[in-house]
């Protein structure tokens, strides 16, 4: 059954990332092109399912797949924690990701209200945030450096 779940991790978080890599693209698009009402109210309707249909239940999903398996594998007799400091790392910065994730709600719903101030070349920027953590987090898995 773990491999099982360990497959619906991944594909939970390939589509979480999915997200993570587009919706601040969109920001700069909407940034960008903020006088274009048309266009403006178009990327709304796109950020908005983007971000609730898609981010939210595979953002769930890779957490609580992820929490499924550290459990099975402490019920198994092999306690992950005890296994060395890597999964705590990657615990952290999967929690650096989920608050990046909620951020860009934040943003989000500042550009529903049209008050968002943020440049595009500022969403470019952001949007390196989950690369950087990505990296950080399959190190982790793959290489367990400590």
């Amino acid at each position: 059954m773990y491999e099982w779940i360990l497959w619906f991790h991944v594909i939970s978080f390939i589509s979480w990332f999915a997200v993570l890599f587009y919706l601040p693209r969109l920001f700069v698009y909407h940034a960008e092109n903020i006088d274009n009402k048309g266009f403006v109210e178009v990327a709304k309707v796109q950020e908005m399912k983007l971000f609730k249909y898609i981010g939210v239940p595979a953002m769930w999903a890779t957490v609580l797949s992820g929490s499924l398996m550290i459990y099975l594998s402490i019920e198994g007799g092999f306690n992950l924690f005890k296994s060395g400091g890597w999964l705590h790392a990657k615990l952290l910065f999967a929690t650096l990701l989920i608050i990046y994730f909620y951020s860009l709600d934040v943003y989000r719903k500042q550009f529903l209200e049209d008050r968002c101030q943020k440049s595009g070349k500022f969403f470019r920027m952001y949007n390196e945030i989950p690369t950087i953590l990505m990296l950080l987090i399959v190190a982790m898995v793959v290489l367990r450096p400590f």
